[in-house]
This record gives structure tokens, sequence and C-alpha cells, in this order.
């Protein structure tokens, strides 16, 4: 009599990757196994546990959160925009609205002081001091030579491309500011021209982070282009 040894298998533990191979492969598995999807059971942050429908609820909301404060902070960043493109189109109806050297460097100093927020500004203007006497503008409207003394604590900025925001060095700010130095918290240099050839705007805040070397500097620079083509005029 023969005997005929039965095959003998051996059982392979499936993977975690196996079995989300599979899963991934067939999508309606939990549609066809419900009772399955019912009984799983995950941890949850309290120490408790929760269904898997619950838990793909929860991470939904999770996602929803994060998508409305994303849209909320895209709306507030449009509204800005819209009030930054409102005051630069105001400045540039006075600024045209101006005939003589002057008066446009009262509008200059008018739209930043009170369009932008400037609690202190000054207007570098390089050219001959002696030919602009008659300009009565105060402390706003600074003419001097670009190889005066003064301008080589700036040497770097005149030399650079587009406006510097941030703090400014003791030397720079007692030449813009004198007195008040010590107030000025920030800064921005915005140039006319390029490499500041005509001169260059500045814009001082008393608060620390109200110019920031990382903030978007378009909307100066637009100013700078507006303040540039107006002064050229004369």
């Amino acid at each position: 009599m023969s005997t005929q040894r039965k095959a003998e298998f051996a059982e392979e533990e499936l993977s975690e990757n196996a079995i989300c191979d599979y899963l991934e492969a067939h999508l309606d598995f939990f549609e066809n196994h419900k009772t399955v999807l019912s009984r799983m059971q995950l941890p949850h942050a309290s120490g408790g546990t929760v269904s898997l429908v619950e838990r793909q609820i929860s991470l939904l909301r999770q996602k929803d959160l994060k998508l409305e404060r994303q849209l909320k902070e895209l709306i507030q960043v449009a509204r800005d925009n819209d009030v930054i493109v409102a005051k630069i189109h105001e400045l540039s109806l006075q600024l045209m609205a101006r005939s003589t050297l002057e008066a446009t460097i009262l509008a200059i100093e008018e739209a930043v002081r009170s369009g932008f927020g400037a609690d202190q500004a000054v207007l570098v203007l390089f050219c001959n001091p002696d030919l602009f006497t008659d300009i009565n503008a105060g402390r706003f409207f600074v003419p001097i030579r670009r190889d005066d003394d003064n301008m080589k604590p700036f040497a770097t900025f005149l030399n650079g491309n587009g406006p510097r925001c941030g703090q400014a060095r003791d030397s720079q700010m007692q030449f813009l500011f004198r007195d008040d130095a010590q107030e000025i918290g920030s800064v921005a240099l915005v140039p006319l021209g390029d490499k500041a050839e005509i001169g260059f705007l500045v814009i001082g805040s008393n608060e620390a982070d109200r110019f920031r070397p990382d903030m978007s500097i378009d909307f100066l620079a637009r100013v700078g282009d507006l303040v540039a083509v107006a002064l050229q005029r004369f």
C-alpha cells in the first residue's frame, strides 16, 4: 500500500505594503465589505477609539478649516492690494495736477504722510542745493549733491537695485531725521530712477516692524517710479 504525502503550504504573512497595494488596486473593497468598515477602530488623541468613518470625517473637517483659513488670508491680501492700488492711483492724480516743482514736492509729502501712513518722511534730491533755495518744503525736502560726504553711509543702497526696508544705520538715521532719529523704528528707502540717479524717498515709521526686509516692495517700487517721473518734468 502506498501513501501519498499531502502538499504542505507555508502561509505567508501579508505585509502592510501588500495590504496597501491591494486596497489601492481595489478601491471598492469597503463598499463591498461594509461590515468590515463599520467594525474598524482607530486610536484617538483622547485615548479612546473611533471608527474609520468618524476618523475620515474628522480629517475632512480639519482640511476644510485649513482651506477656510487660506481663503480668508487670500481675501485679506486682495483687499490690502486694492487699498494700495487706490492710494497709488490717487498719488498719480495729485502729481499730474501739479504744475511747479514746489507744488509737486508738497503733493509727494502729503501723499506719503496721509496715504501711506508715514510718521516721518524725507525726499532727498541730487542737485546743486544753491538752485533750490526758493523751495519751501521744510525738513521733508533735502537738496544735496550725490558726492556729498553725508551720502557715504548710503553708498550700498545708492548702488543697488530697488527699495530697502528695515532698520537703518545710526549715521543714516541722524542725517535723515535729526532730533527725531530715536523715534523711528523702521524705514523704507525708495530709489528715484536707476540706481537712485535722481535721489531717493524715505518713509519712516515709529513701529519697528512696519517696514521689514522680508516684506513685498512692489508697491514701493511703483511709488518710486511715479515720483521720479513727476520730478523729471522740472
